[in-house]
């Protein structure tokens, strides 16, 4: 349709596009005019491979026997979605009612459980898939088994059904708060065109081919195509900001052959056929026709004798999401529910599990093989008496505290009182934690990928410079600007030959005249419209697809050149002095990323005069204007202050030579092949000679702190890529402006790209360049990340020191997350304020949402909620430091509680004759893993290794995080040797110092464990806090109680006498020494960063 050429239906009804008719009504609606919907077969698009159109239940980790058996089970249950093209015939019929569609319901369906009654079965599994929980829910199983049975039956199942309990209910609630606010989008009322009038309907009922219609402001609320607007002309603007993430106004227009119609209601009159392709992701594409098959509609002064074919393009669409910001609208349902663009654009969030639980649970591994070869040496030591197997299995059991439940209950208490803190923090206000399982994460990040608008800037454009060749105005000189204007539209008298304004001596141009000639290039030489509120204000409002565009036209009305009025053919300015000025607009050439330069024809009602204006990058109107002396400086004078350029040129033609324009330009237009060749040739034929008027200099305003942010950021050793649907030159200025781009390094651009040897030619070159910015985009970024290329884009990319990919879909910016963490296996953050950021924060390891101008959808999907990007440098820097350090300490010392307690069994079997025999029972093993270790175990939640000031005064300590050194197998293996040395020398020098006393060995060798304990948790605090004070203090006034409350346990007279209270405080005091001395001396011989800087 693009190249011309009209497809007839028997060429839409072949093998590739059978068809399948289907009739549509509603029941509540008896009058809807009858519907065909003509498919054709399609592809399901989800993504993980399986054919299924759903996404594999064992992506993240897990997976195995219970991953295939769930593939199996949706298999069978869940029909997968098949999409296809249509063809939707109106008639002024009624028909009857046909509920057996194929179409999807226009439902939106955020639910992580779907459909309900898989809730228990996949909350299940996402718990047992972990190592730790699978092994409890083992051990627990076992002890029905009374062979088997070792201590209390309750010490192993309560712990187990208290985190099962609390996962399920948090889980459960969290999934009907969704579909609460799903409910409340589906019920949103609108109103379809019918019959009888307009009659209301809810979101969920809508369904292909209702003609809807759209007030102000209304979220549309399916794929539709524009068939009638407010508008005269047809024209009006919609608000992308949660599909594409730009916040400008961009222009629709109705179909011609709909909008010349008498009313609204002529559309229920009209037999027609609208033919659309099958659903897809691109957000910037859509192909379709309009038929009218009977030219005789009933009611319509129309003649559609010469106009009964219209093709149907993007700029006749409105997506899902998007919002009417002017007039009213009607249109017609094309795609529904989860055909939409929106929908196929967003992924369904995935449970995310931080690294560091992926961590412990692989150390989960190692302490079972641990438990097995010490129960098997148990067993061989032995001599493999008797029925050994069981006891090697009761060894197993007996051992089992070297895997703590309690470490799950720990690092969950952790996590949930970072996240409150973050929440209560007062330098970063307004913060929400909406994912508590993953913070410890902020500390681990290696690449941040952020969107541009809204998120690096304010989407605030700011005129600053205008620079006009003898002479240059900026905000400073805005009063001289505005008066040499005055003087020019009093003084001067308009050139029909040359295109400025000539002296009424005739010799060279004063600067009034020059200022004139550029101010009204400014003024139409754009795709800008004025609005009002109300007909007949004063009060004008702008909108365009471009912003810099809106920031010329304000500053040209600032000044006192007003643009009044304009709709598709005409276009006023109001002078200084209040007269208006009329122009035809004859012509207009969008922008685009290929010519990077945007032109228009104008005609002046009352000179006649035909102006041809132009603007565009410098880089292509250096050649297209006549040559000088100041252009290339000023540009960069201009660019190193990271504003954004545009060149300012224009040409009088003379009626012949307009006419000549235009004959080649219609006939360029006619053609079928190579249209768009053709007729950009024709343009290029009167793109000579133009008069260089101006340069001009806006900024897009960068968000507060942006700059010191990124610094930060990259100082801490983070990787920063910029994700955005912008132009590749709006994009390139932001990243030089904000500092993404340091001065010293260059920028390679790879666009335009249309095959993959091409992508290729671009990627070898760019991995010879050395410390340089990669530009890529959206297309381009196709070629280079499908097929053999993916993995060497990979590799350069990742190892660029910034790259920004432009025009990129929200599908395509969650694409380039998952390369990254396929590639590099690092933690990738993605920050974002937009809908169609929400894919790609979902993607990453750490989402963060902005509440910002394009509303709350990104937040609301993110695991971190934030109000500007300035509070990420806090959120990874300080909170992210603290979480990791804090959890990474937590986990591993109640690992060595549940080591060190083992260990002591261990010895304690071994001396009494390889038995396997629990020295402890009871509340000895339940309170030493609560009341007599919690509060000053989980009070290293309180500790911080670095203050504040130093955290980001030197943000290279992040570094150090990136490396995971405070959680690894040589940290876990110094834990296990202490650990093991610990619980041996409690348990032998017990028997060697109270070897009168043997039948006391339970209350000594507990006492000096407890003891150990509590100093061991005093040598692993840097900082002290009055908390961690307490917590020590309170924890041994509760173990004197219990000795005199227990008399079962402790034999008190015993306990009190002098001769046990030296021997215990040896026992401790030989414990502890060694490890304090090692610890002193690693501080002195082998310092970490950290403590040179304290």
């Amino acid at each position: 349709l693009d190249e011309g050429i009209v497809l007839d239906d028997s060429s839409l009804s072949g093998s590739d596009f059978p068809l399948e008719e289907i009739t549509l009504s509603s029941a509540s609606s008896p009058s809807l005019n009858p519907i065909w919907i003509e498919g054709g077969d399609g592809d399901n698009g989800d993504g993980d491979g399986d054919g299924d159109g759903f996404d594999s239940l064992s992506d993240g980790g897990g997976g195995g026997c219970l991953g295939r058996t769930w593939a199996k089970v949706k298999g069978i249950f869940v029909k997968p979605p098949s999409y296809h093209p249509r063809t939707i015939s109106l008639h002024p019929q009624s028909v009857k009612v046909d509920t057996n569609s194929t179409l999807p319901q226009n439902i939106v369906s955020n639910q992580k459980y779907t459909p309900v009654w898989t809730f228990l079965f996949v909350v299940l599994y996402n718990e047992f898939k972990f190592f730790f929980n699978m092994y409890f829910l083992l051990v627990a199983l076992s002890q029905l088994i009374p062979v088997l049975r070792i201590g209390y039956l309750f010490t192993y199942i309560a712990p187990l059904v208290f985190v099962l309990a609390i996962t399920v209910s948090k889980e459960a609630f969290d999934d009907y708060q969704r579909w609460k606010r799903d409910r409340e989008a589906n019920s949103q009322i609108y109103h379809k065109l019918t019959s009888g009038g307009l009659q209301p309907i809810p979101s969920s009922d809508i369904q292909v081919g209702d003609l809807i219609h759209l007030n102000k402001n209304d979220r549309v609320p399916a794929d539709m195509i524009l068939f009638r607007t407010s508008e005269q002309t047809g024209a009006t603007f919609i608000r992308t900001d949660q599909l594409d993430g730009e916040t400008s106004w961009t222009l629709r227009r109705a179909l011609s052959v709909t909008q010349k119609l008498d009313s609204d209601a002529s559309l229920l009159q009209m037999s027609a056929k609208l033919y659309a392709t099958k659903p897809k992701l691109d957000i910037y594409d859509f192909v379709g026709k309009f038929t009218v098959t009977d030219a005789g509609i009933g009611g319509s002064s129309v003649d559609y004798t010469e106009a009964q074919v219209e093709g149907v393009s993007l700029d006749n669409t409105l997506w899902t999401n998007t919002v009417l910001a002017a007039g009213q609208g009607v249109g017609c349902v094309i795609y529904t529910g989860s055909e939409t663009r929106s929908a196929l654009n967003t992924s369904m969030p995935a449970t995310k599990v931080g690294l560091l639980d992926l961590e412990m649970n692989r150390l989960a591994k190692v302490l079972f093989g641990l438990t097995v070869v010490l129960s098997f040496l148990m067993v061989a030591v032995g001599g493999f008496k008797g029925f050994w197997g069981i006891d090697l299995f009761r060894f197993i059991l007996l051992f089992s505290a070297i895997i703590p439940i309690s470490l799950r209950v720990n690092l969950d208490m952790g996590k949930a009182l970072y996240s409150y803190w973050i929440n209560r923090d007062d330098k970063i206000p307004g913060t929400v934690v909406r994912t508590s399982t993953i913070p410890e994460e902020l500390g681990r990040i290696n690449y941040l990928l952020s969107d541009k608008t809204g998120t690096l800037t304010q989407n605030v454009m700011v005129f600053k410079r205008l620079h006009l060749g003898t002479s240059s105005f900026s905000h400073d000189t805005v009063d001289e600007l505005e008066s040499s204007l005055r003087r020019g539209y009093e003084s001067g008298t308009k050139s029909k030959d040359k295109g400025v304004f000539a002296s009424k001596k005739g010799g060279r141009k004063s600067v009034e005249e020059t200022v004139r000639t550029a101010i009204e290039a400014l003024a139409l030489c754009h795709n800008v419209t004025p609005t009002r509120e109300t007909e007949g204000s004063d009060e004008i409002s702008y909108q365009a697809a471009s912003p810099d565009e809106v920031a010329l036209v304000q500053f040209t009305e600032s000044i006192g050149v007003t643009l009044w009025n304009r709709d598709l053919t005409t276009m006023t300015l109001k002078t200084p002095k209040g007269k208006k000025l009329k122009y035809d607009i004859l012509h207009v050439f969008p922008f685009t990323s290929e010519t990077k330069r945007m032109g228009i024809i104008v005609k002046e009602r009352k000179t006649n005069s035909i102006i041809f204006y132009m603007k565009g990058a410098d880089v292509v109107m250096s050649k297209i204007v006549k040559s000088s002396d100041w252009l290339d400086e000023e540009c960069g004078n201009m660019a190193r202050e990271g504003l954004r350029t545009l060149v300012f040129g224009m040409k009088v033609m003379s009626e012949s030579e307009f006419d000549s324009f235009e004959k080649r330009l219609k006939k360029a237009k006619s053609q079928i092949h190579n249209r768009a060749e053709k007729v950009q040739s024709a343009v290029e034929s009167i793109e000579k000679g133009l008069e260089l008027i101006a340069l001009s200099g806006v900024e897009d305003k960068l968000q507060e702190s942006v700059k010191p942010t990124l610094e930060m950021l990259r100082n801490a050793g983070i990787r920063i890529w910029m994700l955005t649907g912008d132009k590749i030159e709006t994009a390139t200025n932001i990243a030089v402006s904000s500092r993404l781009v340091g001065h010293s390094q260059g920028i390679y651009t790879i666009s335009d790209v249309n095959d993959s040897s091409v992508a290729f030619s671009h990627l070898d070159v760019f991995r010879n360049k050395k410390d340089t910015c990669l530009v890529v985009d959206g297309a381009s970024l196709r070629y280079c990340m499908e097929g053999p290329h993916r993995e060497l884009f990979a590799q350069v990319a990742t190892a660029a020191p910034s790259v920004v990919c432009c025009r990129c879909s929200p599908t395509q910016k969650a694409d380039v997350v998952l390369m990254i963490k396929e590639y590099t296996g690092l933690q990738t953050a993605s920050i974002g304020d937009g809908g169609n950021d929400v894919s790609m924060i979902q993607a990453a390891d750490v989402g963060i949402g902005i509440v910002g101008k394009e509303g709350r959808q990104a937040s609301l999907a993110a695991d971190f909620s934030i109000n500007q990007f300035s509070y990420v440098s806090r959120l990874l820097i300080w909170h992210g430091r603290n979480s990791y350090k804090r959890s990474a300490r937590l986990g591993q010392f109640v690992i060595h509680r549940g080591l060190i307690i083992s260990f002591i069994q261990a010895v304690f079997s071994a001396l009494f004759y390889f038995a396997a025999i629990a020295i402890y029972n009871g509340w000895l093993l339940v309170g030493y893993a609560t009341f007599y270790t919690t509060l000053p175990v989980f009070s290293l939640v309180l500790d911080t290794d670095v203050t504040e000031e130093i955290a980001f005064q030197f943000p290279e300590l992040y570094r150090e995080l990136q490396k995971g050194r405070a959680l690894s197998y040589k940290t876990f293996f110094v834990w296990v040797a202490k650990s093991i040395y610990q619980g041996g020398v409690i348990m032998l020098l017990a028997i060697f110092l109270f070897d009168q006393s043997l039948y006391q060995v339970i209350s000594i060798t507990f006492t000096a464990l407890i003891l150990t304990e509590l100093v061991n948790v005093a040598f692993e605090i840097h900082t002290w806090h009055w908390m961690m004070i307490a917590c020590e203090v309170i924890t041994v006034i509760i173990y004197f109680i219990s000795i005199a409350v227990l008399p079962e346990y402790f034999d008190v007279t015993f306990m009190v006498s002098g001769e046990f209270v030296w021997k215990i405080l040896v026992i401790v005091l030989v414990t502890a020494l060694p490890i304090y001395l090692g610890k002193f001396i690693q501080r002195k011989c082998f310092p970490a960063s950290y403590t040179k800087l304290k």
